[in-house]
């Protein structure tokens, strides 16, 4: 495949063989879904490098201005950066570097460090920074380098890839930069780590005129993970051809709320095959010690957005089932028929199909359409594809809602979706949504003004500036809500990442996402806690009052009896707790809570048949707690065991492979043969 017309080659083939003594300017793209949505641009004079990364994709994206002085070396003697996060909060961090000393400082914290501690790893930065870390860490004999902050880097070299431009080829190397996030990055540079751009399955960041390279890129990201995720599961899900006997454990009953007696589940192949009080110990089979703690049905994350890497944390946190709610469709097909035939582990994936219209803001994913026939073509592609639902997004015209649901209805998929903007949430439901993701969407209808435009970050501060102002017992609201009962709307709440925006602050982040925080890696933990949104001097307590209304919001539905699912839209596996923890706060008892997160939402996917609760015949999909999640819902992080489909994992094992440190401790295990 060729990256770029021929008469773009003489300026690649200039860009390729210029080292970085040259001092080349760079031009790249930011590449989504095989469409331009950002750019990335390096000038050098003499030492002095200057950068411009702009993303905007579904009407955010960063904007990052950096100024960089490199030393001899090729790391930064100065390194100043300004602009925006993703979500529009402020950006000013700076770096300095001295004979013995080195310190930086952001919005969120400062230090310092002697000048030989490690390689400083900015909290927001452009990709650029990731051939600046690869350049250093190929230096080193063993490819690592402690961070600065916190962590330590790592680099693998995984193999040539060939690019190629108006005949002209040359080798590039792709790497796996570790420590960034507890996946790896993917870094494209020669030999000397000079960076040539960044690929993952879905986007991809390439020098301009390379963007028709996008597919291919891609597909080779896609084919990295699952290489990684297919070797990670041969070591960590361990299956037996023998029953597996897991005794005295507590059973959570899905049905009833209540947590039982000790007893013993037996499972065989995939399926548990009974749940017995005081069972006698087996002379032969698979023995797991529960010693006391519960035995829970696995969780259900209602709303994700899964890549290949999400998958073993899904599963180390006990989720064995996720419903996608918009994807790369090839990424995400492919990850069904892979985790479906076990060669790649990971929570069962119910797909929601994506449909977004054309517009400045459009968010790139799943399928960007221009009209009302293309919008139906798309919903019986999904339903042909086996999807069970649609997503309508936030640019889709909202004359073509009723006409998308009445086909999405007619082809046996539900329609839910953000509510487009300048529609109203009750024209969404009264138009054919059976259920509305996310609060914010739910009742921003409420606070905006006809004409406010929600495919920009408004539809995040302007919940901040205002939500603690509505009045839940007005009659707008009370007639909305009745009609949501009235017709068994259902709301993807997604709680905990609207209290992550709102009340994440410099330096903190709120408490139930510091209880995991504090064990991912240390670039992650830094990343976290900075503020989300552009909230403005003296606004924390409109946001504080804002959050106060959400949570009243989430237990006003549980009390009306409007269902509510768990969805988090963020971290697998560490988020859904969060939710949950979130949803104990506002008042809804804790059995409910594990029983929302099980059975109700096996039976909303209409998999309650398989799933949803420990009894004989399901399938094994369970997890094992140290402590008894009733009581504290904290617990549910403190994941002993899980078992997928009948194989066992170890959450320990994942965590320690991924560079999280683990919650809880493995059960004893013993494989008995008779004897």
């Amino acid at each position: 495949m060729s990256f770029m017309h021929r008469n773009c080659a003489k300026a690649l083939l200039g860009f390729m063989l210029l080292g970085p003594a040259a001092h080349a300017d760079q031009r790249f793209s930011v590449v989504s879904n095989d469409e331009t949505v950002g750019t990335l641009d390096v000038r050098s004079e003499g030492s002095r490098i200057s950068i411009d990364y702009r993303v905007d994709d579904d009407g955010r994206g960063p904007k990052l201005k950096e100024t960089l002085v490199m030393d001899p070396a090729g790391l930064p003697a100065d390194w100043k950066i300004e602009g925006a996060s993703s979500m529009g909060a402020p950006v000013r961090e700076s770096f300095h570097q001295s004979r013995r000393e080195v310190s930086w400082r952001s919005l969120s914290d400062s230090g310092r460090a002697r000048s030989d501690a490690g390689i400083y790893v900015a909290t927001h930065s452009s990709p650029w920074a990731y051939g600046m870390y690869l350049r250093s860490l190929l230096k080193r004999p063993d490819f690592k380098l402690d961070a600065l902050p916190a962590g330590t880097l790592r680099v693998e070299k995984l193999r040539e890839l060939t690019l190629n431009a108006g005949g002209v080829s040359r080798p590039t190397m792709v790497y796996a930069l570790w420590g960034i996030r507890a996946e790896p990055v993917f870094v494209l540079g020669d030999a000397t780590g000079e960076f040539f751009g960044t690929i993952d399955a879905g986007s991809v960041v390439v020098p301009k005129g390379f963007e028709s390279g996008f597919h291919r890129l891609s597909e080779l990201a896609a084919t990295l993970n699952r290489e990684y995720l297919e070797r990670l599961t041969r070591q960590f899900a361990h299956q037996f051809n023998q029953p597996i006997y897991i005794r005295n454990v507590r059973v959570f009953d899905s049905h009833t709320g209540i947590l039982g007696p000790a007893s013993t589940v037996v499972v065989y192949g995939e399926r548990i095959v009974g749940v017995r009080p005081d069972d006698p110990a087996p002379s032969a089979g698979v023995v797991i010690d529960g010693q006391g703690g519960t035995l829970l049905a696995g969780l259900t994350d209602m709303h994700s957005h899964v890549s290949e890497w999400d998958m073993p944390l899904y599963l180390a946190g006990g989720v064995t089932s996720v419903r996608d709610m918009g994807n790369h469709n090839d990424l995400l097909l492919d990850l069904q028929t892979r985790t479906r035939a076990g060669s790649v582990m990971g929570p069962t994936i119910i797909a929601s199909g994506f449909i977004e219209g054309r517009s400045p803001f459009s968010a790139k994913m799943g399928f960007v359409v221009g009209d009302l026939p293309a919008a139906l073509e798309k919903v019986r592609w999904y339903a042909d594809h086996g999807y069970t639902a649609i997503k309508i997004y936030s640019s889709i015209t909202p004359d073509w809602v009723a006409p998308m649901a009445a086909e999405a209805h007619r082809l046996g998929l539900r329609v839910s979706g953000h509510v487009p903007a300048f529609m109203t949430s009750e024209r969404a439901v009264r138009d054919g949504y059976d259920e509305i993701n996310h609060m914010n969407q739910l009742l921003l209808s409420f606070v905006l003004e006809p004409q406010e435009d929600t495919r920009t970050t408004l539809r995040f501060t302007a919940v901040g500036e205002r939500m603690g102002n509505l009045d839940l017992d007005s009659g707008p609201v009370r007639r909305m809500f009745q009609l949501m009962k009235d017709r068994g709307t259902t709301v993807d709440v997604t709680l905990a990442g609207l209290e992550w925006m709102l009340l994440s602050r410099p330096g903190k982040s709120p408490p139930s996402i510091e209880e995991w925080l504090t064990h991912m890696p240390g670039p992650v933990q830094r990343a976290r806690r900075t503020a989300v949104l552009d909230m403005k001097p003296g606004q924390a307590a409109l946001y504080e009052a804002a959050w106060k209304k959400l949570l009243e919001a989430g237990k006003r539905l549980y009390d009306d009896g409007i269902p509510i699912v768990p969805g988090t839209d963020d971290v697998p596996g560490f988020m859904l707790h969060s939710e949950l923890e979130v949803y104990g706060r506002a008042g809804i008892p804790h059995a409910r809570v594990l029983q929302i997160a099980t059975l109700d939402c096996a039976r909303y996917l209409k998999r309650d048949h398989e799933v949803g609760s420990i009894e004989q015949g399901k399938v094994a999909d369970l997890m094992l707690l140290d402590g008894d999640p009733v009581q504290d819902l904290s617990v549910l992080r403190k994941t002993r065991m899980v078992m997928s489909r009948g194989r066992i994992l170890f959450p320990d094992e994942i965590y320690t492979a991924m560079g999280v440190q683990p919650f809880a401790t493995r059960p004893p295990m013993r494989v008995l043969d008779g004897s």
